[in-house]
């Protein structure tokens, strides 16, 4: 009689589509936070909502001390959004930005500063209103030159920006997690401008959802940027 295989059998077989070293960091952090969880079902469920990708890019971060960074609350040049994703999240972390915008429906967002800024801005004072739930993109985009920030915003070409490590780390465990639940559970992804402007507009959780939930592609197509942007480092 087979044995049905474990979430630990199916991430050490997982493949994520980002590159070799990162899929392989990725899959340690994950497989320890499963080997943590003393309730399986539970564990499946992280796994599915992002939770446990969130962790492990949390706890790389975590580690990390970059100096000569420039950011600082009200410089929010890396809050305006390209086009009308705004970066990739898990459902955990989408929920999470639902919850802290959905009692400021109604109220001036960051769009009143610049038109494609995140809704999530405070149109005044810059900063962000859902800073303690703020997604792994958010946590891991840093920069050492504000003007360069700027120049980005505007479409320019500038070095100073950029994405550190973990987010990498961040997308190849969504990727693994998503492999190692194939015909278990949906992994969805989601995109965050969509998801906080539906929020402060006055969607319903659900709806707020369905209207930011990537297509499947779209995390395929994030993941291969990504490993693109490693082969650069």
């Amino acid at each position: 009689m087979s044995k049905t295989p474990t979430l630990l059998d199916r991430l050490s077989k997982a493949r994520s589509g980002s590159a070799p070293e990162v899929t392989d960091r990725a899959r340690r952090g994950l497989m320890a936070y499963v080997g943590a969880q003393a309730d399986v079902a539970r564990a499946g469920k992280e796994l599915a909502d992002g939770t446990a990708a969130t962790g492990v890019g949390r706890v790389a971060l975590s580690a990390l001390s970059p100096q000569g960074l420039a950011c600082a609350d009200g410089c929010a040049f890396c809050c305006i959004l390209t086009g009308d994703d705004g970066g990739t999240i898990t459902e955990a972390e989408a929920k999470a930005l639902y919850s802290a915008l959905a009692p400021l429906a109604g109220q001036p967002d960051g769009r009143t500063w610049h038109p494609k800024a995140c809704p999530s801005l405070d149109p005044v004072t810059r900063s962000c209103r859902a800073y303690d739930v703020r997604p792994m993109i958010c946590r891991a985009y840093v920069s050492t030159d504000v003007e360069a920030c700027k120049a980005v915003s505007e479409g320019q070409a500038a070095s100073g920006p950029g994405t550190l490590g973990p987010y990498h780390t961040y997308l190849a465990a969504i990727g693994l997690s998503r492999s190692a639940l194939k015909g278990v559970k949906r992994v969805s992804t989601y995109a965050l401008s969509r998801l906080a402007a539906a929020a402060v507009e006055g969607a319903a959780l659900e709806d707020a959802l369905d209207a930011a939930r990537h297509k499947p592609s779209e995390l395929d197509a994030e993941l291969k940027r990504s490993k693109r942007d490693m082969s650069r480092a």
